[in-house]
């Protein structure tokens, strides 16, 4: 049966965890309308995606 030869230094631990941490949204600023919206999804307050009108635009 294999067994680790050494502990595991929490230096060491760390480090292979560094990638584990949840990351945050990503958001960008509209060319048109200047509102902060997710990349590759639609701009809900204009109805536009990749410059064409995709939904009606929101009347508020």
């Amino acid at each position: 049966m294999a067994v680790p030869k050494r502990k595991t230094t929490p230096s060491k631990r760390g480090m292979r965890r560094a990638h584990d941490r949840l990351q945050g949204n990503a958001y960008i600023e509209d060319a048109e309308s200047g509102e902060l919206r997710r990349p590759h999804h639609i701009d809900l307050k204009s109805g536009m995606y990749r410059g064409r009108q995709i939904l009606p635009a929101d009347e508020d």
